[in-house]
């Protein structure tokens, strides 16, 4: 028997952050609902942050640079739920807490209408990227990412933009 495929539901949510009904995932970026999501970024003891590339089959922002690790916020789940969650879906990287939680990005049109909480959390590595979801990735000085975002802002996902500014001012 094949097993049963379930489509991932999203909180909806008000201006206020406030859950307010829940919709599938397609519907809730067709309609440009708000909803919810987590962006970990994961420094090592150098203070090297390290980025992963998009993979080419994502159905938002393929093939683009991004967080560490980042997802949405599943319904019932809380943002520091889905840090952790994502963290090991993406990296295989297991936390025995959710990482420090740095500040929170307000729903609007750069970030496709999500809630966004940023995390950090210190690891070296190395991790196991799974083809899906990361085609590759790799650990860049802060000085460095500055400079490429500058340059070349199209390289990467659109909220990822605004976190850096928000964490380097």
């Amino acid at each position: 028997m094949l097993p049963v495929m379930t489509e991932e539901i999203f909180d909806v949510v008000n201006e206020r952050d406030e859950v307010v009904g829940r919709e599938t995932r397609p519907n809730v970026h067709r309609l440009g609902l708000r909803h919810r999501a987590a962006h970990i970024l994961v420094f090592n003891a150098q203070g090297d942050l390290f980025l992963q590339k998009r993979s080419q089959f994502k159905d938002r922002h393929p093939g683009v640079w991004d967080s560490s690790a980042s997802g949405h916020v599943d319904h019932g789940e809380s943002y520091e739920a889905c840090a952790v969650r994502e963290l090991a879906e993406e990296l295989g990287l297991r936390v025995s807490a959710p990482p420090e939680r740095l500040f929170k990005l307000d729903a609007c049109a750069a970030t496709g209408e999500e809630f966004v909480w940023v995390y950090r959390c210190r690891a070296e590595g190395p991790f196991v990227l799974p083809p899906e979801e990361i085609e590759k990735g790799g650990w860049f000085g802060p000085d460095a990412v500055s400079r490429w975002l500058e340059a070349r802002p199209e390289e990467f996902a659109p909220t990822f933009p605004l976190i850096w500014k928000r964490l380097h001012g």
